[in-house]
């Protein structure tokens, strides 16, 4: 069993209390716009880190990361990239990455907007875990736990970091 913490959208701010929240993740999956080779030091430091890049991150950052991350995690396919769409509006690009071979787990990010949607015409679990940096339109801060064991995707948790304003409503 792997327990995955899942961000997207951290903008250059790593916040503090994923050192708490992720202490018992085997993994950090980060979905793109990282926003500094900092916050990438940060995560890599403290957990094994799985990556790619979004549009906002440098060249320094698209040297060190992958557009499109397609791997195997316990028996399951995942595909992640950062401007994906969801499912019934898939970005085109991921729309021929889909059709050509579907993954179990599609992962994006990009729109700050958490999803966690089955799309049954591809038979696939999307998810996007919204934005957990402060800098966006998004009016809280989110993430999300799960855990992927024997081909089976399960106990997905949803953190709210709290309000882009400072105001903190998990945890206190």
């Amino acid at each position: 069993m792997i327990r995955i913490g899942l961000l997207s959208d951290t903008h250059s701010f790593f916040d503090p209390r994923f050192f708490e929240l992720f202490k018992d993740v085997d993994e950090i999956w980060h979905v793109g716009d990282i926003g500094s080779e900092q916050v990438l030091d940060q995560m890599e430091s403290f957990r094994p880190v799985r990556a790619v890049y979004g549009n906002i991150d440098n060249a320094v950052m698209r040297r060190r990361l992958k557009e499109v991350l397609r791997f195997k995690c316990e028996g399951v396919d995942v595909l992640m990239i950062h401007i994906g769409g969801y499912p019934g509006n898939y970005d085109r690009r991921v729309k021929s990455l889909i059709e050509k071979e579907t993954p179990k787990l599609f992962i994006s990010g990009h729109s700050h907007i958490l999803k966690v949607i089955f799309d049954k015409k591809n038979d696939m679990l999307h998810i996007n875990p919204g934005a957990a940096g402060k800098n966006g339109f998004h009016a809280i801060r989110t993430a999300i736990r799960f855990c992927i064991d024997n081909e089976k995707i399960k106990d997905l948790e949803v953190i709210e970091l709290g309000r882009k304003n400072g105001i903190i409503t998990f945890p206190e």
